[in-house]
């Protein structure tokens, strides 16, 4: 795995960091991001995707990821596809 740094949480400190990678291998985005609290998780957990059983599956989680990375999200994403050609 060659993980391509792309950014990180702007307003982040030095005890955190929202941070968004691109694996060269297979263009997938690596995001490291904060746990998501037991209401969200819950909240995810009692709804369904069309098609889908309800819950996450264990192999799944739940992340918050802050709105000011946003702008590394759009960063990611071109890179992924630029990952991809």
């Amino acid at each position: 795995m060659d993980l391509q740094f792309i950014g990180i949480d702007p307003d982040t400190g030095k005890n955190g960091s929202p941070t968004a990678w691109v694996d060269q291998a297979n263009a997938d985005i690596v995001i490291q991001s904060y746990t998501a609290d037991e209401q969200t998780r819950a909240q995810c957990a009692s709804r369904t995707a069309p098609g889908h059983a309800p819950g996450v599956p264990a192999h799944e989680t739940v992340i918050r990821i802050p709105a000011r990375l946003v702008s590394v999200l759009r960063e990611a994403c071109d890179a992924a596809e630029r990952a991809r050609l």
